[in-house]
C-alpha cells in the first residue's frame, strides 16, 4: 500500500521498491515505475499500484481418483506480475488518492484464476489415476501437470502474470480410507516386529542354551581338573612322605654314625685323660714322697741341730750357773719364777715375810 501524505490540497505519494506506480492525469501517463515519490492533486489524478514481488499462493482442493476415492491436494504456486502495465490494464489495481488503499481486490482475482487453473489440471490427472498410484506417484505427477498447465495457459501471459514455481505439499485420502490403507501396513509392520521379537527370543534362548552348555562343560572340566588336582596332591603327599622318610633315615644314620664317632672320641679322650691323670698322679706322688723325705730329713736335721743347740745352751747355762754364787741363782730363780707365775693384781707382804725373805736372800737366817 502506497504512503500518501496530505498538504493544503496537494497529496504526496511515496511508493515501495516492490510496488509499480502508474499516475495518469487527464488520460495522460505522468509517472510510471517502481518506488516513485511525487506530488499530485487528488481531484485530477488516477493512481494504480501493482506489486512486482514474488508472491506465494497456497491452495487446497479435493479431487476424485479413477476408483472413485476422494483425495485432498495441498499445493503452493509462486508467481509474480512481470508486466505491470498490462496487469493494470486487465485488472483493477487503482488506489484511493487520499488513503492509498486498493479500491478493488485484484490479488483475489489473481488467486482465483491461478487456483482454478491449477485445480483443473490436477483434477484431470487424478481422474485417470487409481488411489494407490496417486498415493505413490501422485505428488510428482500432479506437480508436473499443474506446472505444465499453468505455463501453457494463455490467459496468464495476457494478464501479465508469470508462474515461478509449483509445489505439491501433500496428497491425502479421506481419514477412513487412510486408516484402512494404514491397517495392512501396520499389520505387516506388527508382523515384522513380532517376527523380530520371536527371532530375538529364539536367539536369546539359543544363546542361553549355549551359555548353559558352556557352563556345564566348564563345570565338567573343572571337576575333571579338580580330580586331577586331588590325585596330583595325593601323589605329591606320598612323594613328600617318602622323601621325608628317606631324609629321616639318612639323618638317623648320620646321627648314629656321629654318636659312635663321638663315643669313640670320648672313650679315647677318657683313656688319654686317665693315662695323663695316672701319670700326673704318679708324678705328684713321687714329688710328694720326695718332698716328704726331704722335709723329714730337713726336720731331722733341724731337730738334731736344735737338740745340739739346746744341749750346748744347757751346758752353757749349767756352766754359767755353776760359776755363779747361790744368791745370784736365787735371784734368777725368783725372776724365772716370777716370769712363769700367773698375773697377780695385788700382793700383800707382811713385814715378817719380807724380813725372812730378805734374810734368805742375804744368806743369813731370819730374825
Amino acid at each position: 500500500m502506497a504512503d500518501i501524505t496530505r498538504r493544503l490540497g496537494w497529496r504526496h505519494l511515496r511508493g515501495a521498491p516492490t510496488a509499480h506506480i502508474r499516475h495518469h492525469r487527464d488520460g495522460k501517463l505522468l509517472h510510471d515505475g517502481p518506488g516513485l515519490s511525487f506530488w499530485f492533486r487528488a481531484l485530477t489524478a488516477a493512481l494504480s499500484e501493482v506489486p512486482v514481488d514474488d508472491r506465494e499462493l497456497a491452495m487446497t482442493f479435493h479431487a476424485r481418483t479413477s476408483d472413485f476415492q476422494d483425495v485432498a491436494v495441498q499445493a503452493t504456486v509462486t508467481y509474480r506480475i512481470s508486466d505491470p502495465a498490462l496487469a493494470a490494464a486487465r485488472l483493477d489495481f487503482s488506489v484511493d488518492p487520499d488513503t492509498g488503499v486498493w479500491r478493488g481486490a485484484p490479488l483475489e482475482q489473481l488467486g482465483t484464476l491461478l487456483t482454478e487453473t491449477a485445480q483443473q489440471h490436477a483434477l484431470d490427472v487424478l481422474a485417470r489415476t487409481s488411489l494407490s498410484s496417486a498415493l505413490v506417484d501422485g505428488v510428482t505427477a500432479v506437480r508436473e501437470r499443474v506446472a505444465a498447465g499453468l505455463a501453457a495457459e494463455p490467459r496468464l501471459p495476457a494478464t501479465g502474470i508469470e508462474v515461478v514455481a509449483v509445489r505439491v505439499i501433500a496428497l491425502r485420502p479421506e481419514p477412513e480410507v487412510e486408516r484402512a490403507l494404514r491397517t495392512p501396513a501396520r499389520e505387516q509392520i506388527q508382523q515384522e516386529a513380532d517376527r523380530a521379537t520371536y527371532e530375538r527370543r529364539a536367539v536369546a534362548v539359543e544363546r542361553e542354551r549355549t551359555i548353559a552348555e558352556n557352563e556345564l562343560a566348564s563345570q565338567i572340566e573343572l571337576a575333571r581338573r579338580e580330580e586331577q588336582l586331588v590325585e596330583q596332591r595325593g601323589t605329591n603327599a606320598r612323594r613328600e612322605a617318602e622323601e621325608h622318610a628317606a631324609a629321616d633315615a639318612v639323618r638317623a644314620e648320620a646321627e648314629a654314625a656321629r654318636t659312635v664317632r663321638l663315643a669313640e672320641a670320648e672313650a679315647t679322650r677318657s683313656v688319654r685323660l686317665a693315662d695323663a691323670e695316672a701319670q700326673r698322679t704318679e708324678r705328684l706322688a713321687e714329688a710328694e714322697a720326695t718332698k716328704t723325705v726331704r722335709l723329714a730329713r730337713a726336720e731331722a736335721e733341724a731337730q738334731r741341730e736344735v737338740g745340739e743347740a739346746r744341749a750346748q745352751a744347757q751346758a752353757a747355762w749349767l756352766r754359767v750357773h755353776g760359776e755363779v754364787d747361790v744368791a745370784t741363782l736365787h735371784a734368777l730363780t725368783g725372776t724365772r719364777l716370777a716370769e712363769n707365775l700367773p698375773r697377780i693384781d695385788s700382793v700383800t707382804v707382811s713385814p715378817d715375810v719380807l724380813t725372812g725373805l730378805l734374810a734368805r736372800l742375804g744368806g743369813g737366817e731370819p730374825a
